[in-house]
């Protein structure tokens, strides 16, 4: 995958560790209260990325805005099969 798209430096590194399974290290990247949204509804950050790092990844990026921070690209989610997603950091 082309990570050179992504001009922030903290989002590519975190972007590589989460596509690497790394889940320790991306959660590093993050404060204590994070949040994410699945379909706008509220999911508890820390259960997301023991269920999906490692398992989900992006298959490809398509568009990188936001100065670096806003991620839309084929996410492969194993059981809901691929995806389009985005990650907004």
């Amino acid at each position: 995958m082309d990570y050179s798209k992504i001009s922030n430096t903290i989002v590519r590194s975190a972007l590589e560790a989460w596509q690497s399974g790394d889940c320790r290290q991306f959660a590093s990247y993050f404060s204590t209260n994070a949040t994410v949204t699945d379909d706008g509804t509220p999911k508890d950050f820390h259960h997301f990325i023991k269920e999906s790092c490692g398992k989900e990844k992006y298959l490809d990026i398509d568009l990188v805005e936001n100065e670096g921070k806003d991620i839309y690209g084929k996410f492969d989610t194993g059981s809901w099969g691929v995806l389009r997603v985005y990650f907004k950091f």
